[in-house]
C-alpha cells in the first residue's frame, strides 16, 4: 500500500515521535535491514500507544519512508541504488527524470514538496561544510560513493529547487569491457596502451556523458608504477589504483566567499611536487594554457579531458580558452601552443540508443612553415575513425577502424596486437 494512503495527520504524529525516539542513536552505522527492523519496531509501538490502527502494508510502507528520509535520499534512493540508473534530474518535487541505459525516462516517484527535496540536499551538503540558500543558490558536491550533485534554487532557477546528480559508475573497469561493451575494437584499445606507455599527451574530447572519465580511469591502469602521478580534478571523480599517486582537488570558497582554490592553482602548484604526469580532470578555463605547458615542459604522457562536440571543436574551445586566460597571447601563438603540446585527441560520443563509443583519434601536427596569417598552425590527421566508408554514424553498430594513418610519434603497423 502506498504511504499516502495513510492519513497525514498520523504520519506527522508518528514522525515526530519517532525522531524523538531516535535521536543521538547511530542507526547509520547498521545495514539496511537492520535498521528498518528497528525502525518497524517503534513505530509499531508509537502506533500501539497512540491508539493508531496500521495495516501490515501501512506499516511497511511508513518503515520504508521513514528510513529513505532519515537515512537515504527519499524517494530517490531506490534510484541511487539501481546500477543501470547513471543520472537523475528533479525538476521539480514531483517532476523527476533518470537516465537509464543512455535514455531519459520519467519516473512516478514524487516528493511531498519542495521543501522535502531541500531537507535532502541540506541532509547531503551539511557533512561536507556546504550550505545553499538565497545567498548561496547554487551548489557543487560529491558524494561518499563519487557521485556528483548539482543543486540550483530559485530565482536562479524558475522551479523552487533543481537537483541533478550523476552517479558513479564502475560497470566499466578495464579495456576488456569497453571491448566487449563495443565501444571500441581490440586492437585501438592495445593502441590506446601502447599511447600511454610512449608517454604521448592525450586530450579526450566528447559531450556530457560521453564516457571520457571512464576512458581515463582505465587508461591510467597502464601508467608505470615507476612514475609519479598527481591527479588534479574540480571534484574528485577518477579512481587511479597507481602506487605513487597524489591527488588534488579543486575547493569552493566558503560562507564569507574566501579560501577559493581553482584548478589552475593546483596545476601551478602541481609543477613544484615532481611529477612525471599530470592527470586533469577536465580543462575548461584559464588553466588550460598551465596543462598544456606542463606537457610541453617535461611533463609528457599527461592527459586530460574536455567537452566538445568533435575533435575540430576541441582545438577551438582549447584555443579560445588559452586566449582569454590573460596572457597577450595572439591566436597563430594559441594554435602553436596546443599543436606542440598535444599529440592525440580521443573523441567520443553517444549513438542515438545511447551506447558510447571512440568515434576517432586524431594526431595533432605542428605545422611549423606557415605561410601567412590565415594558415593555421595545426593539421589534424584521423589514426582511427569510424567506418568503414558509407556507413551510418548513428548507427549503434558503428565501430571506428584504422584509417591507414601512421602517427609521427610510432610505428604501429608492427605494433603487436
Amino acid at each position: 500500500m502506498n504511504i499516502n494512503s495513510v492519513d497525514t495527520d498520523i504520519e506527522k504524529r508518528i514522525r515526530q515521535k519517532l525522531y524523538e525516539k531516535i535521536q543521538g542513536k547511530e542507526f547509520l552505522q547498521f545495514p539496511i535491514a537492520d535498521r528498518q527492523e528497528v525502525l518497524e519496531k517503534i513505530i509499531r509501538d508509537i502506533a500501539d500507544s497512540e491508539n493508531m490502527l496500521l495495516s501490515g502494508d501501512e506499516l511497511q510502507a511508513m518503515t520504508l519512508k521513514f528510513d529513505e528520509d532519515g537515512f537515504d535520499l527519499g524517494p530517490i534512493s531506490i534510484l541511487m541504488r539501481d546500477p543501470l540508473v547513471t543520472e537523475i534530474m528533479i525538476n521539480d518535487f514531483d517532476e523527476i527524470y533518470i537516465e537509464k541505459e543512455g535514455r531519459l525516462l520519467r519516473q512516478k516517484i514524487e516528493f511531498r514538496d519542495s521543501r522535502h527535496i531541500k531537507n535532502i540536499v541540506d541532509k547531503i551538503l551539511g557533512p561536507l561544510g556546504l550550505r545553499i540558500d538565497e545567498s548561496h543558490p547554487m551548489a557543487d558536491a560529491r558524494l561518499e560513493d563519487g557521485s556528483r550533485i548539482n543543486v540550483v534554487l530559485n530565482p536562479v532557477s524558475i522551479n523552487d529547487i533543481v537537483v541533478t546528480i550523476r552517479k558513479f559508475k564502475e560497470d566499466m573497469k578495464n579495456m576488456e569491457q569497453l571491448v566487449k561493451a563495443g565501444s571500441l575494437s581490440y586492437e585501438i584499445g592495445q593502441f590506446l596502451i601502447f599511447c600511454v606507455k610512449k608517454k604521448v599527451n592525450i586530450l579526450i574530447s566528447g559531450g556530457t556523458g560521453t564516457g571520457k572519465t571512464t576512458l581515463l580511469n582505465i587508461l591510467s591502469q597502464f601508467l608505470p608504477e615507476s612514475e609519479r602521478i598527481i591527479t588534479i580534478e574540480e571534484t574528485l571523480e577518477l579512481r587511479f589504483t597507481h602506487e605513487n599517486l597524489v591527488r588534488l582537488e579543486a575547493r569552493t570558497a566558503n560562507i564569507e566567499g574566501k579560501g577559493e582554490i581553482i584548478i589552475r592553482d593546483l596545476v601551478r602548484n602541481s609543477l613544484r611536487m615532481r611529477p612525471d604526469r599530470l592527470i586533469v580532470g577536465e580543462i575548461r578555463g584559464c588553466e588550460a594554457v598551465d596543462v598544456l605547458q606542463a606537457m610541453n615542459t617535461g611533463h609528457s604522457g599527461s592527459m586530460t579531458t574536455i567537452h566538445a562536440n568533435s575533435s575540430g571543436d576541441a582545438i577551438t574551445r582549447l584555443e579560445t580558452m588559452i586566449l582569454l586566460s590573460g596572457y597577450n597571447i595572439d591566436p597563430l601563438t594559441a594554435e602553436r601552443i596546443i599543436a606542440t603540446s598535444l599529440n592525440i585527441i580521443i573523441h567520443l560520443r553517444k549513438t542515438n540508443d545511447g551506447k558510447r563509443i571512440v568515434d576517432r583519434i586524431s594526431e595533432i601536427i605542428y605545422r611549423q612553415k606557415v605561410s601567412g596569417k590565415g594558415d593555421p598552425a595545426i593539421c589534424i590527421e584521423d589514426i582511427v575513425a569510424v567506418g568503414p566508408p558509407g556507413s551510418c554514424e548513428n548507427d549503434s553498430g558503428a565501430l571506428a577502424v584504422f584509417t591507414g594513418y601512421d602517427p609521427t610519434f610510432g610505428d604501429i603497423k608492427n605494433l603487436s596486437i
